[in-house]
């Protein structure tokens, strides 16, 4: 059977781990797909010292690559939206069939990019693009088509896991955790996409496309980072039976799809509750199979380059047949349009932290204000003041209410003569079903 010809655009981390496993494993990788797999050409500008292209054609344009016509399918492990967009497309344009890593460039432009590939009859994989090697795009695509997902929640970025399970197992500040999670190399000199939720909203976004079957929207995604959590919080989560997690959360409801990321208690007996360090863990509640969880290291040359080779190998497989047999780019043959919530509309559970004087009548003074709106408290723990200190903590914990409520409700407890500074809100999730 004829070969396939790949040419892989970007030789950094991933693209290097992507050669070295086609090369390493590919007698293996051979006897999977049918047929041998070979690298026809890559384009870099930037040599890796850990891999030895040998007789490999090597050029620094990309435009090589994707004019060459021996070349069956392009990878593009470039990164970012500029670039790697016209690698893509460009590919497309020549009828070639694209596999990427780019969560950044699938979020944003994937509903154009998928119009194009769809209009040449060719195919655009991206399982790396979410949670490294572990495969929750072909669970969701293909091992959980019989469902109706109903809910999915993820720790989708390993250096914001990292950082908190640092401040939980130690007791460390977040700067302190965060430099050194950039000395390790998990975290990048610029921060903000990891630790403020940017990329497990890319991510996120493109979990609730393949689950709900809707168009890829990530401006509407509520993004909220871990800077602000504290050593004091994720100690009194613990007393309280919780722990605290930066989750990708997506469920499906009467009133549209709800889609956030933010900090979030979950209880410790929860699987996902215990997956710690850099590792990834994405949980899916399908109506048929009920919870599911699926963890692993979410980032890396070599798990991530293992999504990257499988998608080539199940390009491989059908790459003879017609468009029409291929699973569809998002899962769903028919887009629903469906509306994403408001995050003032969404309904959660809150950990409110309340630094106040200490006096008597303040915390019912914050009981009332509660009441008064229909919040009702699970929990309460008084913290009383340390020494030399006149304000004590007020810890409580709410049953689900509507976030327009909750926020209401957080202006009046800070507009109190006897409450200081800002209330610490975490949202609070059971994932129970």
């Amino acid at each position: 059977m004829k070969p396939v010809n790949v040419g892989i655009c970007g030789l950094g981390t991933v693209g290097g781990g992507t050669f070295n496993t086609l090369t390493q494993n590919a007698q293996n990788i051979a006897r999977r797909a049918g047929r041998d797999i070979v690298i026809a050409q890559v384009a870099t500008r930037h040599p890796n010292p850990n891999v030895d292209t040998g007789s490999v054609a090597v050029t620094a344009d990309v435009n090589d690559v994707i004019n060459n016509p021996t070349i069956d399918i392009v990878v593009e492990l470039i990164g970012g939206y500029t670039i790697a967009k016209d690698v893509v497309l460009g590919a497309i344009a020549q009828g070639k069939h694209v596999v990427t890593a780019n969560k950044a460039l699938i979020a944003v432009h994937g509903d154009e990019i998928f119009a194009a590939a769809e209009a040449k009859g060719v195919s655009v994989m991206y399982e790396a693009a979410v949670a490294g090697g572990i495969p929750i795009i072909k669970a969701l695509r293909e091992g959980l088509a019989a469902n109706r997902i109903q809910w999915l929640a993820g720790i989708i970025n390993g250096t914001g896991n990292f950082i908190l399970t640092e401040m939980r197992d130690k007791g460390r500040d977040f700067a302190d955790v965060l430099a050194e999670a950039q000395a390790l190399g998990y975290a990048e000199a610029d921060p903000t996409f990891d630790v403020e939720g940017i990329d497990a909203a890319h991510k996120l976004t493109i979990l609730s496309s393949i689950a709900y079957g809707i168009p890829l929207q990530f401006e509407r995604c509520y993004t909220e980072g871990i800077s602000r959590i504290t050593p004091q919080d994720v100690e009194f989560a613990e007393e309280l039976g919780y722990r605290i997690k930066h989750l990708g959360i997506s469920r499906q409801t009467a009133d549209g799809i709800d889609l956030r990321v933010h900090p979030t208690m979950i209880p410790v007996a929860r699987p996902i509750a215990k997956v710690d360090g850099v590792l990834n863990a994405v949980m899916v509640n399908g109506d048929a199979v009920g919870d599911t969880l699926y963890v692993g290291a979410g980032a890396g040359a070599g798990p991530t380059a293992s999504a990257v080779v499988a998608d080539i190998v199940d390009l491989a497989r059908s790459i003879d047949a017609p468009a029409s047999a291929r699973v569809s780019h998002l899962a769903f043959n028919q887009i629903e349009d469906v509306q994403v919530m408001a995050m003032e509309d969404v309904e959660t559970s809150y950990y409110l932290r309340i630094q106040a004087l200490d006096q008597a009548g303040v915390l019912a003074s914050v009981a009332s204000i509660l009441s008064e709106r229909g919040i009702n408290i699970e929990a309460i723990i008084q913290k009383e003041p340390k020494a030399n200190d006149e304000y004590a903590q007020i810890i409580l914990l709410t049953h689900r209410i509507v976030e327009r409520t909750m926020n209401e409700a957080i202006l009046a407890i800070e507009g109190l003569v006897s409450t200081v500074g800002s209330v610490t809100r975490i949202r609070v999730e059971h994932l129970n079903g």
